[in-house]
């Protein structure tokens, strides 16, 4: 996604409007302090390009023509790298813009159907997981003689276990997780709480990691960079979702994987795994925290080849 410059609001009714509608999300929709900071990004663009091409023109005197027009500037607009947005990235800004409006209408204001602004279909794009033998490759480049590769290694184990997020594993704390249960709760995306559960490996590599540790910092991955800071529990110890993702891509070059895999591809792997070796789309949705069974949909291509196999073995028109 694009950096997300400050954009200077005058007083106007749509950012009135706008402050409304993203006190709503919080409250009522409880959304994430991140997809508040998206939205809010996204409609401070079509506040300030609003003002700029229709002055002092109301939400209610919005039309489809007014809509081509935004969606024209946004294909013309340029990221902070100088870069023109993406066709995807363009959607994020007219969905938004869409929710707005269907706020606006729910909330008796006069404006325009926002069923009548139409999305553009995107190129898919392909999903991409690891297989076991390319997880393997990773771990076992691990060079586990210190701590911190010790650490790491507990970290890919983890993350292949649970499927976790970057933001829920960097926020976990050590004394959350029951090693002897070997499961423990998070809380994702939307505030909904979950069960996720950790495989022998992973349990193995963490106890390991923990009993290395001879600190008594609250965060369960802590860095070993910079200067130590024990206050508040050690809470300025704790590794950030970036420096994850530092660590991610460090260990995927050391393997020489043709995949240029991220934390996300380790939860996409975690599913593809799961699915290969037969479990049912429900649980999976369960394990990932996917508020619909729509989102985990995504992952049944990797049952394209059981279902090759089953007509393979059973068609009688096969030989």
């Amino acid at each position: 996604m694009e950096n997300l410059p400050a954009i200077a609001k005058p007083t106007t009714e749509i950012n009135k409007f706008i402050d409304e509608f993203l006190e709503y999300l919080e409250i009522e929709k409880n959304c994430s302090k991140l997809t508040i900071r998206d939205y809010r990004h996204y409609l401070d663009v079509f506040a300030d390009w609003h003002l700029r091409t229709c002055g002092a023109k109301t939400m209610g005197s919005l039309d489809l023509a007014t809509v081509r027009k935004y969606r024209v500037f946004l294909a013309n607009r340029a990221d902070a790298k100088g870069m023109t947005l993406k066709r995807v990235t363009q959607n994020y800004y007219v969905i938004a813009l869409r929710s707005f409006l269907r706020f606006l209408i729910k909330n008796d204001h006069e404006t325009l159907e926002p069923s009548k602004i139409d999305l553009p279909k995107t190129e898919s794009r392909s999903l991409k997981f690891l297989e076991r033998e390319q997880i393997d490759r990773i771990v076992t480049s691990v060079d586990t003689s210190k701590e911190e590769g010790i650490r790491d290694r507990a970290i890919f184990e983890l993350l292949f276990s649970t499927g976790l997020r970057v933001s829920e594993l960097v926020g976990l704390n050590h004394n959350q997780i029951n090693l002897e249960r070997r499961e423990f709760g998070v809380v994702g995306k939307g505030g909904r709480a979950r069960v996720v559960f950790v495989s022998d490996r992973a349990e193995e590599w963490v106890t390991r990691y923990l009993k290395e540790r001879k600190d008594n910092f609250k965060p369960l991955f802590i860095r070993y960079s910079g200067k130590v800071i024990e206050d508040n529990g050690g809470e300025k110890m704790r590794l950030t979702a970036r420096s994850i993702e530092r660590i991610v891509k460090k260990y995927v070059r050391a393997a020489r994987l043709p995949v240029d895999a991220t934390v996300h591809t380790l939860r996409h792997s975690f599913a593809t795994d799961l699915l290969t070796n037969g479990a049912d789309l429900r649980s999976v949705q369960e394990m990932l925290g996917h508020k619909n069974i729509a989102t985990t949909q995504i992952y049944t291509h990797v049952t394209n080849k059981q279902l090759r196999d089953v007509h393979k073995s059973f068609h009688s028109g096969n030989r």
